[in-house]
């Protein structure tokens, strides 16, 4: 008898305890919460999710009418698809993984006017005694329940694979009856770029987290396009175990995904090239075959250039500036990025790979934070090694002397470029650097003789003899101009010699037909 006046009285007390508790609403319908244990975790299941709780209920003011603790199991549903009344979908949304909570229902969000007879009346509210012991999370990713992911094991971290990332995955596909249609079970690597096997794989990898283990349930049109691509099982619904086992980051340099860096080894630091920084790089440079055709540079002794001067082809130069002392990174760099090359291999090719190390590099201050010692100094120092006409151009607070001396650097640097460009073939822009300098200096000798360079590459014949005879006037001895003068005259013999055999092969066909 005293056992069971404790008992009550235990009961009485922890009611008493509840009544003190804080009551929150949740929504707008009437729903109150009060909090007995507080979860340990900062999620809330979503729409969709597996639930597993325990629960009792009873009448608002009557004794318990039923329990899952009874039954030695929690009770599993899907949150938010109408498994459950309105007022569980709505509280035990806004519940953690391991909260207990009571939650007052009101009629509207229970049974209604009709009640669950024999056991709810009409117009009833109910008091539920909810634990939340755990959930599936469950997405629908693609918004139309195309792909269901089930969560079966969470990842590490928080970063996803990016669209231009390369993964490693293993996977078992199954049909709804347990088939087993595609597996890897070693493993099996791609990129999401190009995607595999079907659009269902990619666009659920770049929902995962590394480690992360799930199951999909995929609809035809994520895993068969009806032409015979991915999994042909049409009108029946696919089975997935997928598990992310790592993945490679890749760049995309250039925003248009024709200039990608995938990360190979991590380098030191947080710090990158910018323009203007002097670098020290090993690379190989590979067609898609395989092919090398192009290296530079050993550990030993590193090949040196600036920075965004026109050394490198842009693509690689760009890829380089993302990278950090001592990173190693393979670049896949579009043959639009490649211009001046005169391999023959290249013509054809889509894209070419360069394996890339940065072995070390200086940053040079940025020329805008520059006073204009600085600037001309800086100019002086790299107007052997490319553009560095940035120090110098439109800047308004340079003296007399100063002016002076970067104008002859100005030139200088135009002349260097138009070199530059003459070797890698661009041979419109040297002359356009070369006539940037002739404005300034019509007398300058190397100006016109690049100019003529230029012209006589591009088989402008009498731009060429005008230059060059300008040249002789001012320098009548310049050994170099006089070669020149003799590749032009041999080149317009040849000119004329093309012409008279096309007039002769004309007449000739002329006088067949007259006959």
């Amino acid at each position: 008898m005293a056992a069971c006046n404790s008992e009550k009285s235990n009961k009485v007390n922890f009611e008493i305890k509840i009544q003190e508790l804080p009551e929150y609403v949740v929504g707008k319908e009437g729903l109150r919460k009060k909090i007995l244990q507080k979860g340990n975790s900062w999620k809330t299941p979503l729409p969709g999710d597996e639930i597993q709780v325990h629960y009792s209920v009873k009448l608002e003011d009557g004794e318990i009418l039923d329990s899952s603790h009874d039954k030695g199991k929690p009770f599993e549903f899907k949150l938010g698809q109408g498994e459950v009344i309105k007022g569980w979908d709505e509280g035990i949304a806004t519940m953690k993984k391991s909260e207990r909570a009571i939650f007052t229902i009101p009629p509207n969000l229970a049974y209604g006017e009709t009640g669950s007879p024999p056991l709810i009346p009409p117009n009833s509210t109910l008091v539920f005694d909810i634990e939340l012991v755990s959930w599936n999370s469950v997405r629908d990713i693609t918004g139309d329940g195309g792909i269901l992911k089930k969560i079966i094991k969470e990842g590490e971290g928080w970063a996803t694979p990016k669209d231009v990332d390369e993964v490693l995955v293993k996977y078992v596909a199954s049909s709804a009856d347990g088939k087993t249609l595609s597996r890897s079970d070693d493993g099996v690597e791609f990129s999401l770029l190009d995607g595999y096997l079907f659009p269902a794989m990619t666009k659920s990898v770049k929902t995962m987290r590394k480690g992360e283990i799930a199951e999909l349930t995929v609809k035809p049109a994520y895993y068969f396009d009806g032409v015979g691509n991915g999994i042909k099982q049409p009108n029946l619904n696919l089975n997935i175990h997928l598990e992310l086992i790592s993945w490679k980051t890749v760049v995309d340099v250039t925003g248009d995904k024709k200039v990608l860096k995938k990360l190979i080894k991590v380098g030191e630091g947080y710090d990158h090239p910018n323009e203007g920084s002097l670098v020290k790089v090993v690379y190989i440079a590979k067609l898609q075959d395989g092919t090398v055709f192009e290296r530079k540079g050993s550990d030993d002794e590193p090949f040196e250039y600036v920075c965004l001067e026109g050394q490198l082809n842009e693509g690689l130069d760009r890829a380089v500036m993302t990278m950090r002392k001592g990173e190693e990174a393979i670049a896949t760099i579009s043959s639009e990025y490649i211009p001046g090359y005169q391999i023959e291999e290249l013509a054809t090719a889509d894209f070419v790979l360069y394996e890339i190390k940065l072995v070390d590099f200086n940053k040079e201050k940025p020329f805008w934070k520059m006073d204009t010692k600085e600037k001309i100094e800086a100019c002086d120092k790299t107007k052997n090694e490319g553009n560095a006409l940035k120090f110098i151009q439109f800047d308004h607070s340079f003296n007399d002397d100063e002016k002076c001396q970067s104008n002859t650097l100005r030139l200088s640097c135009y002349l260097n470029n138009a070199a530059c460009k003459l070797k890698i073939g661009e041979h419109q822009e040297a002359s356009k650097l070369c006539s940037k300098v002739i404005e300034y200096d019509p007398r300058n000798v190397k100006a016109l003789f690049r100019r003529a360079q230029a012209y006589l590459r591009i088989n402008e014949l009498e731009k060429a003899e005008i230059d060059i005879r300008k040249a002789l006037k001012v320098d009548p001895n310049n050994r170099d101009v006089k070669l020149m003068y003799k590749e032009l005259k041999n080149k317009q013999k040849q000119y004329v010699q093309h012409e008279v055999e096309i007039f002769s092969t004309m007449l000739s066909r002329f006088r067949a037909s007259g006959s």
